[in-house]
């Protein structure tokens, strides 16, 4: 296999997002890394929608951006955009190479804080829990007036991939 692994992105929910129908939106999102998009369920009418949903996408090089991006659907015209967050995974793939797999559970192993280079809106940590490590985040959209995005991003090890 010529990827490193995958990563489970888990779409936890929208926050504010931005109005583009009469009142409210349609909002859903929509993760691409190089040539892989994966895409959420629409919530109808929803500015503070629920998704709940896990993506996974494969992970060839660390330096390719991973964007999530939302949109609002509409049904004659194109789908509004509804702005966009850059997922960055070093943070949680150096923790991960530490080799820190006796941790007890719960252990916070790095935290992140928001700042220009970084879409986050608020301080992220990385986790140990139950044999695996979690980042959780808070997204800041760019390229829109409001609107935050909940995520946890995983990483799955495969057999027979390169690794890390």
């Amino acid at each position: 296999m010529d990827f490193l692994g995958l990563l489970r992105i888990r779409v936890r929910r929208g926050i504010n997002l931005a109005v583009r129908d009469t009142v409210s939106s349609d909002p859903y999102c929509v993760l691409s890394c190089g040539t892989q998009k994966v895409k959420t369920k629409v919530v109808r009418g929803n500015c503070n929608p629920v998704w709940n949903e896990e993506l996974t996408i494969y992970i060839k090089d660390l330096n390719v951006p991973i964007l999530l991006s939302v949109y609002d659907k509409d049904t004659f015209t194109g789908d509004d955009s509804m702005g966009n967050a850059q997922i960055d995974i070093k943070p949680l793939v150096e923790c991960l190479r530490m080799g820190l797999e006796s941790l007890p559970d719960g252990t916070k192993v790095d935290r992140v804080q928001p700042s220009r280079e970084n879409c986050l809106a608020d301080e992220s940590c990385v986790i140990w829990n139950q044999g695996k490590m979690t980042q959780d985040m808070i997204l800041r959209l760019k390229d829109v007036e409001c609107g935050e995005v909940d995520v946890q991003i995983e990483w799955i090890h495969l057999p027979g991939s390169k690794g890390l």
